[in-house]
């Protein structure tokens, strides 16, 4: 069974950075499927952060969360492992963030595969 473990959340100050990684075991292997992050506020809905076509081509970054700029993903496939560097950080940036994966859907809350998350805190 596919599994997906975030770490690398924390508290941080507004305007720092914080690394966080989506290791992939259980049959998920990169290359063969997509990987998304997605955030969740307190009251708010499950946004995506960044989306990775299972090819692993160009990584996108999409509305309303809007990172682009801020936010970088990269991989490790020999740790099967997915990065997401987030640079500049904002208070509004406090959120749960989750990995998700999936064989087809892209970028997609219904993503088969999700972690148990990572709390990430950033303070004024």
């Amino acid at each position: 069974q596919g599994q997906l473990v975030e770490t690398g959340g924390g508290l941080v100050q507004s305007g720092g950075s914080l690394r966080l990684s989506c290791a992939a075991s259980g049959g998920i292997i990169l290359g063969y499927y997509t990987i998304s992050w997605f955030r969740q506020a307190p009251g708010g809905e499950r946004e995506a952060v960044a989306c990775l076509p299972a090819n692993l081509a160009e990584t996108h970054y999409p509305d309303p969360v809007s990172m682009e700029g801020r936010a970088t993903v990269s991989i490790d496939k020999a740790k099967n492992t997915v990065y997401l560097q987030m640079n500049d950080l904002k208070p509004e940036d406090t959120a749960i963030y989750y990995c998700a994966a999936d064989r087809y859907a892209y970028c997609s809350i219904r993503s088969q595969y999700w972690g148990r998350g990572t709390q990430v805190t950033v303070s004024a």
